[in-house]
């Protein structure tokens, strides 16, 4: 028995709006007709452990800290449970967000300190990092006009634009720190646009 190729980890980031959950079953699509077996997945949440946390974390006012430890929580469940056995088995994995989440929103949106977002990440995973991070970047203004008023914000989406903009620009800056991982796709751009741009990126993975 030969042991299969490790699959490829793929994760999509971008602030509430940017419309990246809109790209995920076509990217996971791409995929499926190149001949890969496809799991897409989200966080927080992922399990059914961490789809609980995902509605304390999404719903319950808590302190920062423990917003951020819930965060890795459900992560660390995450990858025991999910991530880590697909890949093995030669799986693609897509996640719907991952630690760079954790550093846009708990790091630059609620100004945790970075440092203990660095520390967290390397005790939940030290050895795994995405293959490819889409990171779908749009002005604040197309973001807000996105989210749909017609449906209940979570505590996240309700919160101001300053939070947003400090959320993107960590975005922004952890894109320019790990270049090497994130490509950043111009989500204000026609869906076409967008998904002609996708279909480049994961040709050449």
């Amino acid at each position: 028995m030969h042991n299969p190729v490790r699959g490829k980890f793929i994760t999509f980031e971008g602030i509430d709006g940017a419309g990246k959950s809109t790209h995920i079953g076509f990217v996971a699509g791409l995929l499926e007709t190149a001949g890969k077996t496809v799991v897409t997945t989200r966080e927080p949440g992922g399990t059914s452990l961490g789809e609980k946390l995902r509605e304390l974390l999404l719903h319950q006012k808590m302190h920062l800290e423990t917003e951020a430890l819930l965060m890795f929580a459900a992560r660390r469940e995450h990858i025991a449970q999910v991530i880590e056995p697909a890949l093995a088995r030669g799986d693609w994995v897509i996640s719907d967000r991952f630690t760079d989440a954790t550093f846009a929103y708990q790091g630059g949106g609620r100004k945790l300190d970075l440092h203990k977002l660095d520390v967290l990440e390397q005790w939940v995973h030290p050895h795994l990092q995405p293959d490819l991070t889409l990171l779908f970047d749009v002005p604040l203004e197309v973001a807000r006009a996105r989210l749909d008023a017609s449906r209940m914000l979570d505590k996240f989406e309700q919160e101001r634009a300053d939070f947003f903009a400090a959320t993107r620009a960590e975005y922004l800056r952890r894109a320019a720190q790990f270049a090497q991982r994130f490509r950043i796709i111009d989500a204000a751009e026609p869906i076409a646009n967008v998904r002609a741009a996708l279909e480049e990126i994961i040709a050449s993975l």
